[in-house]
């Protein structure tokens, strides 16, 4: 806890209660807060997107152990990188990240810039996460607005409409910055954090414990569970589509690379085709074998942001190709002690393994 003299917030206003909370009840033991350097602030930003604290730690230490500097990750290659990602989800993050290293060593000596703008110019670097770098790496006054916050203020001032409309998100972002301490940067934007994370839930709000509570609009109004207002629903579509698992006289699996855009972008995976009869001709004009022997196994459901993905896996032993596969970025035999290496879909990874 900070000495006395460090707690410039008054007591009363809304950081001040935050920092107070924070000190006696925050995280801080998270491993990037030691040591809390710009490198490892920003890769626990990137990972804490859409994912839970449990699970970003682990993935984070053995990311940090393989990639300790921004220059170590710039010179790493896609798929070592992508396979220290993998099971964390949403690639497109990991992506960013490495080109984003490469970017810093280009134009930064190899250093995360400790300017607003040129962060922002950074890939997947947005205006909240470039607040959260420079207020927690270096101190700096800036406000951060993630999904926490947004909840957070939105129960506190009683702001009706979806976050993420523009005219409700530029109130928000006023309002982040009105509440900005003077001071002890750092400690506020992980109290903002914890506070979400922790007490200020998405569900089932722990309000008799807030410390907000006594100017919390929502409460008062008995409106915690109506706000922050949701985003109109609608249904989450459903796509199908067929992977192919073959395996050589060598027990070898055939991994294909996937585009650089789209669902499991630049990761190894199956084979695969939106249709069977896509699937079939596919393996018709690069395949020795009978597709119609083919061994069906359970369907993987995967379900990505904007729709579900319902997979049907069919294996196939003992076959080989019309044409030479060598060591390529498009196609690879792997045996499956070198699984491990690659950068593979968590279903696909599981299903392999299994």
């Amino acid at each position: 806890m900070p000495p006395a003299a460090a707690r410039t917030a008054p007591a009363k206003t809304f950081a001040g209660r935050l920092l107070s909370w924070f000190d006696r009840h925050g995280r801080h033991d998270l491993p990037w807060q030691h040591p809390r350097t710009p490198y490892r602030v920003w890769l626990s930003e990137i990972m804490l997107q859409q994912t839970q604290v449990a699970t970003v730690i682990p993935y984070f230490l053995r990311f940090v152990e393989a990639f300790p500097t921004v220059t170590a990750l710039a010179n790493a290659a896609t798929d070592e990188v992508m396979a220290h990602w993998a099971g964390l989800g949403y690639y497109a993050r990991a992506r960013n990240l490495h080109d984003a290293a490469k970017r810093c060593v280009e134009l930064h000596g190899g250093d995360l810039p400790r300017d607003f703008d040129a962060l922002l110019a950074l890939p997947g670097i947005g205006r909240s996460t470039a607040g959260a770098i420079l207020a927690q790496a270096w101190d700096d006054r800036f406000p951060i607005l993630d999904g926490n916050v947004k909840r957070v203020l939105a129960r506190y001032h009683g702001i009706a409409g979806h976050p993420g409309l523009p005219a409700i998100e530029k109130r928000l972002w006023s309002l982040a910055e009105s509440h900005l301490p003077s001071s002890r940067l750092a400690d506020y934007t992980q109290a903002q954090m914890d506070f979400g994370a922790t007490l200020c839930t998405r569900s089932k709000p722990a309000c008799a414990l807030c410390p907000l509570q006594e100017d919390c609009a929502a409460l008062r109004d008995g409106l915690t569970d109506a706000l922050p207002t949701p985003k109109p629903g609608k249904a989450i579509p459903e796509r199908e589509a067929v992977a192919l698992w073959l395996e050589n006289a060598a027990g070898e699996i055939l991994l294909q690379r996937r585009p650089p855009s789209g669902i499991w972008a630049s990761l190894w995976t199956l084979p695969q085709a939106d249709s069977d009869a896509a699937m079939r001709e596919w393996f018709d004009e690069a395949v020795h074998g009978d597709y119609g022997r083919a061994e069906a196994l359970p369907v993987v459901v995967h379900a990505f942001t904007h729709f579900r993905l319902r997979l049907q896996p069919l294996r196939l032993r003992k076959v080989a190709l019309r044409g030479v596969v060598r060591d390529n970025d498009g196609m690879r035999w792997v045996a499956r002690g070198e699984l491990v290496s690659l950068g593979l879909p968590a279903p696909i990874r599981k299903l392999l393994e299994a």
